[in-house]
């Protein structure tokens, strides 16, 4: 199995956009030693991607699996929740204005604070806007409230996504990508135990003794944490350099501006690869399928199985998510080390294979113990799946379209697994938990054969 990338030889080079120049196999670079591969973590660039990847993880649980929890403690049955998960197609149609953030200025922030920086700096302030507002809506009540904001929140962190990711991928070489993409998930897992565990645990401890087993105060003050928390990536922004600007040629009229901020992007893409492109698509189509499609219902599977806030927030939330972090570290070194490819394929089986743990988890009840093994495993999985697959992701753009090529990649990552994970719930009470979680991890079968289609394809991109 090959174990280049496509994309990287012309994405480290950056010859020009409309060519693209291989190495010779004498002139290939060695491969970097271990000192050499660990030194990058303490790079400026790849410390930032810390704290912005807390910016970006936050706002995700809280309105997936926190909102779950909550919605399902609130007594709303599990077919609505499933539904309700189509929120989250707003991160799957985030292409459609991706080119929007890479080429449109936003008056006075974008002179102030440049391109990327003024829409990451806008789409934060929405999001903790919204978050505000879900705070201040019991569901109980009136539920489309949650809805609208829960939307307002995915359609700004969508947003947000567009710019982090063009910003990380313009803040260094190909070859460092994999480690800002291993720093990018760490800071997004740590956002995840503060927006998992946290809540849970400020939602605990903020209900009053006999008040009864719901209680829309605690859930209103976790929230609002939640909202203030998103002051750390704010923060982040206004002290970051924004990565050079690269030029582009000025458009005549409007119709040559919409072709080169909406149509180029794409049509770039399709000429370098030809019709490698569709096999590219449809492995990114699919990759993360069965932990996207399982995800939905696993707080409403906590929270049926009997497991306290406490036990979810501590094992899943902190203990998993360091697992993950631990599977991150492993995944973007060893794909600097051996290739992105191979680590792409150990992730999808492992992603497959871990989602059968938790149709045996089913069976046992309230087991904790069980519940440790079963997360350890599923969570290291998922970190190296998911740092492979950024790097994997991120090699594809052509820097001069890295925000909207890159959204269009992240947005197919999503879309078909947020259409099929919206029927879950309906698919729970029609068949239980353990036929649920047996069907996610056999929907992960056709990502392996794409896998090693694609690692046999021509690695060097061609233009006509």
């Amino acid at each position: 199995m090959s174990d280049t990338v496509p994309g990287n030889t012309q994405a480290a080079r950056q010859p020009p956009p409309h060519s693209t120049v291989a190495l010779p196999p004498e002139s290939t670079p060695p491969k970097p030693g271990w000192g050499e591969t660990l030194r990058v973590y303490l790079e400026a660039p790849t410390l930032r991607m810390l704290l912005l990847g807390f910016s970006a993880g936050l706002p995700l649980l809280l309105v997936f699996g926190t909102l779950s929890f909550w919605l399902r403690e609130a007594g709303i049955d599990r077919t609505t929740i499933g539904y309700l998960s189509w929120v989250g197609l707003a991160y799957g149609f985030k292409w459609v204005w991706a080119p929007l953030v890479d080429r449109l200025p936003i008056p006075v922030l974008t002179r102030l604070l440049g391109r990327r920086r003024s829409w990451l700096l806008l789409s934060q302030a929405i999001i903790m806007a919204a978050l505000v507002s879900m705070a201040l809506t019991d569901p109980r009540v009136a539920l489309l409230p949650v809805v609208w904001c829960a939307l307002a929140v995915a359609f700004a962190s969508a947003t947000q996504d567009i710019a982090l990711d063009a910003f990380r991928i313009e803040s260094a070489d190909a070859r460092r990508q994999a480690a800002l993409a291993a720093t990018y998930q760490t800071g997004y897992r740590i956002a995840m135990i503060w927006a998992g565990a946290g809540v849970l645990w400020i939602a605990a401890r903020a209900e009053v003794a006999g008040a009864g087993s719901y209680q829309q105060g605690a859930w209103q003050t976790a929230y609002l944490v939640m909202a203030a928390s998103m002051l750390l990536g704010m923060v982040t922004v206004l002290f970051s350099p924004e990565p050079a600007p690269r030029e582009m040629p000025p458009a005549r009229n409007a119709a040559e501006w919409l072709k080169s901020a909406l149509v180029e992007p794409f049509a770039d893409f399709l000429r370098r690869y030809g019709k490698q492109a569709l096999l590219i698509l449809a492995l990114i189509a699919v990759y993360r399928i069965s932990d996207v499609v399982m995800g939905i219902m696993a707080n409403p599977f906590y929270v049926d199985m009997g497991y306290t806030k406490d036990e979810v927030a501590t094992v899943t939330k902190i203990y998993g998510v360091i697992m993950t972090l631990v599977g991150a570290f492993v995944g973007g070194a060893l794909a600097m080390r051996f290739g992105v490819m191979k680590v792409l394929m150990l992730g999808a089986v492992l992603s497959a294979a871990s989602n059968l743990l938790f149709a045996w988890l089913g069976s046992r009840g309230h087991d904790v113990q069980a519940l440790v093994f079963v997360i350890s495993a599923d969570n290291l999985s998922s970190g190296i799946a998911s740092a492979a697959f950024i790097a994997y992701l991120s090699s594809l753009t052509n820097i001069n379209y890295s925000a909207t090529q890159y959204a269009l990649f992240s947005s197919m990552m999503l879309l078909l697994p947020k259409f099929l994970a919206g029927y879950s719930g309906s698919y729970v009470d029609s068949f239980g938990y353990t036929q649920f979680f047996t069907a996610t991890a056999l929907l992960g079968v056709p990502v392996l054969l794409l896998v090693w289609l694609a690692s046999r394809m021509d690695k060097t991109p061609h233009i006509p």
